[in-house]
């Protein structure tokens, strides 16, 4: 095989959460021999902006034009690069290509797709391309949903060592998360809304939290979401429905059975977001709840979902300013019991917006570990998660270089 000439590529650079990573890729690696990387997209204008904008120093990062409809032009990206990371988004309708592209030509590959039945359809169609060229696919590598499967690597990691065994029963909880919507992720919570509104199948698909594990997955147990507001007494508080564990969920369920069920056949995992103590912690609760409901129920019916779409919500390319993004964070907590009974909690945070500005760090670290931290012996081609895939080696370049933490606390056995 040819040497490539870039390490890795940025694939929609000029998208709104392709910007703040190539921005935040600029100052912490420049322009250097150790790193060689590219900007890619179909607007060579858009893409000259944004090279501008990184000021004079960053005049020689090279532009690539390739369009997510031409294979030809995504061939040639990619036959340049070992690893493309990916921000093109909705997946569902311009993601395919590129991951046909990869899996056939032996590229790594990440991205920040939650679109779960999306995956699924990848994994049926290329995972066999994948196996045979080496290619590593790694999705979901954004907010959703490194915290929750890194997280429960984290945590079982940490109770195999004080406890000698896995941890079967696993619990996430937003502590405190503060951070704005973009355009894309609407665009795509749109896109998988209308594709199940469409398809009885595809909507049956979407509710089985086993989606992305194979067929013969070997769980034994039914997995419980938390779907209305519940009194939680691990952690003493109201909890709420938090929608992102419709993703998360899935990723980490997958992850287990990628590592031969070595959390347990009757492992189950659940997240939701905590709301507070009390009356007003309940109240808050039923707040959410009922907000999450009214919203997706909107999305469901034509007119309205076309009414907000047009005068409500972000549009594509449109996100939270600098300042919410500097502004924002976000704090996790995990806790563990396993069949002795013994239980561990621990705290993922971040420093920046969620869905942005931690966003960004995390897919560019993601970007970064399979360019080189992971060898051909390391792990073979095919489909994998955040966990499997880079486990510990992304943990560290997240808490060294990404301003998240990962630590345990303490509780009383």
């Amino acid at each position: 095989m040819a040497v490539k000439k870039f390490d890795l590529v940025i694939y929609g650079a000029s998208s709104f959460v392709g910007q703040i990573l190539t921005e935040y890729l600029y100052e912490h690696i420049g322009l250097t021999r150790k790193v060689k990387w590219a900007i890619a997209g179909r607007s060579e204008a858009k893409l000259t902006e944004l090279r501008s904008s990184l000021g004079e120093g960053a005049a020689k990062l090279p532009i690539i034009i390739a369009d997510s409809h031409d294979e030809a032009g995504l061939r040639d990206m990619c036959e340049r690069s070992r690893v493309i990371v990916s921000t093109v988004g909705p997946y569902a309708l311009y993601g395919e290509l590129l991951v046909k592209v990869c899996a056939e030509n032996g590229n790594d590959y990440c991205d920040l797709t939650g679109e779960a039945y999306w995956i699924k359809q990848m994994m049926d169609k290329y995972q066999k391309a994948a196996k045979k060229s080496g290619a590593r696919i790694v999705n979901c590598c954004g907010f959703d949903s490194i915290p929750s499967d890194l997280g429960v690597h984290f945590l079982q990691q940490e109770g195999k060592q004080r406890f000698g065994t896995f941890f079967n029963n696993v619990k996430l909880r937003v502590k405190a998360m503060k951070g704005g919507a973009s355009g894309g992720t609407i665009a795509s919570m749109i896109e998988m809304i209308v594709a199940a509104k469409a398809d009885p199948e595809l909507r049956k698909q979407m509710g089985n939290p086993y989606i992305l594990c194979p067929e013969k997955h070997r769980y034994t147990i039914r997995q419980t979401s938390v779907k209305a507001p519940v009194f939680d007494e691990d952690f003493q508080a109201w909890a709420a429905p938090f929608i992102m564990e419709a993703i998360n969920a899935r990723v980490v369920l997958r992850s287990n059975s990628l590592l031969k069920m070595a959390y347990g056949k009757d492992f189950s995992y659940g997240e939701a977001m905590l709301s507070g103590q009390g009356i007003k912690g309940r109240l808050t609760a039923l707040g959410i709840a009922g907000g999450l409901g009214a919203f997706a129920g909107s999305l469901i019916f034509d007119p309205v979902r076309n009414l907000m779409q047009k005068y409500v919500l972000p549009k594509p390319g449109e996100g939270p300013s600098l300042q919410d993004q500097l502004n924002g964070y976000f704090d996790i907590r995990l806790h563990g019991r396993n069949k002795k009974g013994q239980q561990l909690m621990v705290q993922v945070t971040g420093d920046r917006d969620p869905g942005y500005g931690c966003t960004a760090k995390m897919l560019a670290q993601a970007g970064l570990c399979l360019a080189f931290d992971l060898s051909t012996d390391d792990k073979t081609g095919g489909f994998w998660t955040p966990a499997t895939a880079m486990g510990d080696l992304l943990v560290g370049r997240l808490s060294e270089h990404a301003g998240m933490t990962f630590e345990t606390m303490e509780l009383e056995q």
